[in-house]
């Protein structure tokens, strides 16, 4: 058996443990290295399964002429190709990556949902989880964060699979060099004004740091936050307890994380959105305390049980 016919096989199984996804899958390639090599192993072991999209956020003068590349290649290859242009109201100039995280995912979504594709794959693999778990270590990032991306996850009402998490940057670069093809160079890749670059670098520079065990760790950690949502899940179900307006939440007896898991499940059946770990920590500490305090148009009390429960009128927004 041949090198390439190895990899082809070893994607097939990666993929096939995400689970069943029957009908045609898309490919989110973006043209670099790591998106080639998705597109060059699944049409190989999928044959005309597969469905291509290039997102083109209008943020590099060079992405249209990337996005014609990828057209090209799939020509080639015999694969439909879609390129998905970004409509800024407002080019963004701060939180450029997470808003274009954003848009790319909503016009995937729409792709996804037009072509009823079952789920869009991506290229992340070992490194980009290693790096991921490096830069929410060093912001002090909960389980969730410390998970990095998920084999399979959901957003929005798109499926998303990641079926090169136990690859190295390395090994999908050849795949893309023995295929002569020659990939895009984002060269955001290399500015050190972003953390993922700060962090590529220095597990560039660090023998200790094997990124597949780094990568290891995060799927660890994912499985971790799955069972502690499971946990979470059915303590909602028992200890939360709606009477009119409010909430009362029995969060005795339970360790601190269950408790703040249960506070965030009650603020959001409350109405409460866009949660922010310093704030649940401060409403966390003041219940613990058996005191009262306020979050957005909620009022929460400390005590047994605590009670969650809308601010009087005149102080909506407290």
């Amino acid at each position: 058996m041949t090198e390439a016919a190895d990899a082809v096989q070893r994607f097939a199984a990666d993929l096939a443990a995400l689970g069943d996804f029957p009908g045609t899958l898309g490919i989110a390639v973006s043209g670099g290295a790591d998106s080639v090599a998705l597109l060059l192993l699944a049409h190989a072991a999928m044959g005309g399964r597969i469905r291509a999209a290039t997102v083109d956020h209008r943020l590099r003068p060079e992405a249209a002429a990337e996005a014609l590349a990828v057209t090209a290649t799939c020509a080639q290859l015999g694969v439909l190709h879609d390129t998905l242009t970004v409509e800024w109201d407002k080019s963004p100039t701060a939180n450029v990556q997470t808003r274009a995280r954003a848009a790319r995912y909503a016009l995937l979504g729409e792709w996804a949902r037009e072509h009823r594709l079952s789920a869009v794959m991506t290229a992340h693999h070992a490194d980009d989880q290693a790096e991921t778990l490096l830069m929410r270590l060093a912001r002090g990032s909960g389980v969730a964060g410390l998970a990095g991306a998920r084999a399979v996850a959901r957003i929005g009402a798109l499926t998303v699979l990641r079926p090169l998490l136990g690859w190295r940057r390395s090994e999908l670069r050849t795949i893309v060099d023995q295929a002569r093809i020659d990939p895009a160079d984002d060269k955001s890749n290399r500015d050190p004004r972003f953390d993922r670059v700060r962090m590529r670098e220095m597990l560039a520079a660090a023998t200790w740091a094997d990124p597949l065990r780094l990568a290891a760790s995060a799927s660890h950690l994912a499985a971790a936050e799955e069972a502690l949502c499971f946990i979470a899940d059915r303590l909602a179900e028992e200890r939360l307890t709606v009477t009119g307006d409010r909430l009362e939440i029995d969060a005795s007896g339970l360790p601190r994380e269950l408790q703040r898991r249960l506070l965030v499940r009650a603020l959001t059946q409350a109405g409460e959105r866009d949660l922010r770990g310093p704030e649940v920590e401060r409403l966390l500490d003041a219940l613990i305390a058996g005191n009262t305090a306020t979050l957005g148009s909620s009022r929460l009390s400390g005590g047994t049980p605590w009670r969650l429960g809308p601010c009087p009128p005149h102080r909506q927004h407290c």
